[in-house]
């Protein structure tokens, strides 16, 4: 199928383009299988169609409280040359879906949404703003852009730390006054495209192309083994120029990828 949407179909797809049926491809379907596994973590990890911002709120459970607050820190002991030293680590997390792949912030708790009478942005609003048409916002942006710099300055960000690898969000900050049991945390967030859900993720050209050459660096390292063999006809076995070439073509597609389809860094930084 040209324009594969399942995992089979991929497989099936790349294994075509290498000259199945007309040749025989001497490749176990195991190994397929981890070859399609590798060429799609490298694709979720550097191509930028493999991810997508998004907004994800957790509701903060008593649960979490009793574990952060209540319970309190982790200790750790190590031992060497019959020094023993313990060590704390506190337990401010909170675990993430295994498909996010960054957290770059979180959303600030204030009241900005909400406005008072005795709020200055509500009076501004309400004595410099009351005709658009006459009055000049320029004047208003600045003091506005002042008083998120104050808020800045003098409330600040929670600081976060994050790991794809562990999937837990340390976020740095009074969990018991800042947050109450209840109230929801909102993080921005970059996330993997599930293929099975996504099914145009099997239909990118990159990728079909990154496949069908990790099937052929496969194949090649298989034959290899029997290079120089003659074979029924007087054909001869050469599985290193064929792992030789995958090799090549592996270097040029993982290039394009990072030069051509990566996201800028300080977009997923987290």
């Amino acid at each position: 199928m040209a324009t594969p949407t399942t995992r089979e179909q991929l497989k099936e797809y790349a294994l075509r383009a290498l000259g199945q049926p007309v040749i025989e491809i001497n490749v176990d379907n195991d190994q397929l299988e981890d070859r399609l596994d590798e060429a799609l973590q490298y694709y979720s990890q550097y191509h930028m169609n493999a991810i997508r911002r998004c907004y994800l709120k957790y509701q903060y459970t008593q649960a979490d409280y009793d574990r952060i607050v209540t319970n309190g820190d982790v200790s750790e002991s190590q031992t060497k040359n019959s020094v023993t030293t313990t060590w704390k680590e506190n337990q401010n997390y909170i675990v993430v879906p295994e498909s996010v792949i960054s957290v770059t912030n979180i959303f600030p708790f204030s009241s900005k949404g909400s406005l008072n009478l005795f709020d200055v942005r509500y009076q501004m609003r309400l004595n410099d703003l009351y005709d658009f048409s006459s009055t000049s916002v320029v004047n208003y942006d600045i003091v506005m852009r002042q008083l998120d710099f104050l808020d800045h300055i003098l409330v600040g960000e929670k600081p976060l730390r994050f790991n794809q690898n562990d999937n837990k969000l340390f976020i740095d900050m009074d969990w018991k006054e800042d947050l109450q049991v209840g109230e929801f945390l909102v993080i921005d967030c970059f996330r993997k495209l599930d293929p099975e859900t996504f099914t145009d993720v099997y239909n990118d050209q990159w990728l079909k192309r990154y496949v069908t050459t990790l099937f052929k660096k496969q194949w090649g390292a298989n034959l290899s083994k029997f290079n120089g063999v003659a074979m029924v006809g007087g054909v001869t076995l050469n599985g290193g120029q064929i792992y030789s070439e995958s090799l090549q073509e592996c270097e040029k597609l993982e290039t394009e990828i990072r030069t051509t389809f990566e996201e800028p860094h300080n977009f997923i930084i987290g």
